[in-house]
């Protein structure tokens, strides 16, 4: 009998990865090509197009190779792409790049961001697009490209993002999938076509755009010499698939009522899925495509494990090294002192802002504080409270979404926190909701091969993915932690708010002092 499979490949902002899954769930090869992040400035991040391109294919012809190995009869049913969001190249009138991958952690846009959201009406434009008024948005990119590089933007013929660079080299045709194109800022969310007043703003037409299909669309006919090379039958279907966000709560079985996944990656996130566009009246989640009977409502923060890492770094060195000499996993150690401390880090705070942040706030000037700070506070509390401070900050996005999508009862945790237990049972008690964590592998490649089974007919439901997930921890709330950081959360939260002004001010002088350095070393 001949194996069937889907290859789900997730093009990342650090990389790009593959996987190969039976219809059934089961894994039969994966491979992931990692690539740098460009900073030619301080608050520019991009990345090569094609250096991303080849990457791609790499991962797609690793994945064919590998499971022929296997099995030499193996039939492919389709590729299917999940894709980092937010990501903007302009493409010149030979259809060669004019910029690199600009991407969602570029903050230029920043001075632009704030005036559509004060001066240009910017909720109204959130509210039928679905994508809150941040720096990370194509739509404020394009504002900024339009008022402060307006020669490069007049050579634009074409304003695509890195899923759909990838699939014009493969099929020669400038489509975009509802999904990604619903992350835009520049997509209507009841139409499902690019709202003329967000076009208007950006400086740019629709003619410019990709074409918008569906995540379940389909394209077959990959010319002669790139199927030789993919290993593929020209005829296999590429589904389009959708983001990698929306498609990580496919991946984890976190599509039904009530259930919440949290990530949290370098970055973090939280969503739920609901059955039709839904935005919050103060701007404060997102609101996203994954078919047209599910859409996905969250927020993303720029705060996750990337403070560990600046906690190993900054606070723990000597730590860090007893570890790595005797071949344990530095994290775990962090983890090992901050369990010296009980919940609430004894009165001690942690705003993590250290790269500004997103929901619920949407301000990237915001800077991280310690706050409570007392002669009795020890290392260990800083540790803790660093933690902490990670999950009040995404507890902090729970309102707004509860208030868009309803309660939540369960959270589906991911990322590669889910791998410490204290974080996994904070998480629980910050929240005070049951935490589990799916045995899902690469769950936003597993969410792009699902829907790929569910668009082409293979599948009944999305539901099936259930057969595919299983758990791997559960965590139910501990009654005492849970009284200590209820009476701290409103502390917790209400201390960004009290401190929007100095929040402003501060960040002014860091760009002050940021700006004359630069030029005395120029």
């Amino acid at each position: 009998m001949t194996a069937e499979i889907v290859i789900g490949v997730d093009i990342g902002t650090t990389s790009t990865k593959a996987v190969a899954i039976t219809p059934r769930g089961e894994v039969v090869a994966h491979h992931n090509v990692d690539y740098p992040l460009l900073r030619p400035e301080p608050s520019a991040a991009e990345q090569d197009p094609q250096q991303i391109l080849q990457a791609v294919l790499a991962v797609i012809q690793s994945c064919v190779a590998q499971s022929r190995l296997k099995d030499a009869d193996t039939r492919v049913l389709a590729v299917s792409f999940s894709a980092a969001m937010h990501s903007l190249i302009l493409i010149g009138e030979d259809g060669a790049p004019l910029t690199h991958s600009i991407t969602w952690a570029d903050n230029r846009a920043a001075p632009w961001a704030e005036r559509i959201r004060d001066e240009w009406d910017g909720l109204a434009i959130y509210r039928r697009t679905g994508t809150p008024i941040h720096p990370m948005s194509p739509l404020a990119k394009l504002v900024w490209l339009r008022h402060e590089q307006p020669a490069l933007l007049a050579k634009a013929r074409h304003v695509v993002g890195i899923k759909e660079f990838v699939l014009h080299h493969l099929f020669g045709q400038w489509v975009v999938d509802h999904s990604i194109a619903s992350a835009t800022g520049l997509f209507n969310l009841e139409k499902l076509d690019w709202d003329a007043g967000a076009l208007e703003l950006a400086g740019i037409n629709a003619t410019q755009l990709p074409t918008p299909k569906p995540t379940t669309h389909a394209l077959r006919g990959l010319p002669a010499e790139l199927a030789s090379e993919l290993g593929l039958p020209a005829d296999t279907p590429f589904v389009l698939g959708a983001n990698d966000g929306v498609l990580s709560n496919l991946g984890v079985n976190a599509i039904a009522p009530g259930e919440v996944a949290v990530t949290i990656g370098t970055s973090g996130a939280m969503r739920t899925v609901v059955d039709r566009p839904l935005t919050d009246p103060e701007g404060r989640t997102f609101c996203y495509a994954l078919t047209e009977k599910h859409w996905v409502v969250g927020g993303p923060v720029n705060n996750g494990g990337i403070i560990l890492r600046w906690i190993r770094d900054e606070f723990a060195a000597a730590e860090t090294e007893t570890a790595k000499r005797l071949g344990i996993d530095p994290y775990e150690v962090l983890t090992r002192i901050a369990e010296r401390v009980s919940a609430g880090a004894e009165g001690l705070l942690f705003h993590p802002f250290l790269a500004g942040e997103r929901a619920p706030y949407w301000d990237a000037r915001l800077r991280g504080s310690f706050f409570g700070l007392g002669m009795h506070h020890g290392k260990e509390h800083m540790i803790r409270a660093a933690l902490e401070g990670v999950i009040f900050n995404l507890y902090g996005i729970l309102p707004a979404v509860e208030a868009v999508a309803g309660r939540s009862r369960r959270i589906k945790a991911t990322g590669g926190f889910a791998r410490s237990a204290l974080w996994r049972q904070m998480m629980a008690d910050v929240f005070d909701r049951e935490v589990v964590v799916p045995e899902s592998f690469e769950s936003s490649c597993l969410g792009a091969a699902v829907l790929a089974l569910y668009g082409l007919g293979h599948a009944d439901s999305l539901e099936v993915v259930a057969d595919m997930v299983g758990a791997t921890h559960q965590h139910t709330p501990e009654p005492e932690a849970v009284a200590l950081y209820d009476a701290l959360k409103p502390i917790y939260l209400s201390l960004p708010r009290k401190l929007a002004e100095e929040y402003k001010a501060i960040a002014a002088f860091q760009q002050r002092v940021s700006d004359r350095a630069l030029n005395s070393s120029q």
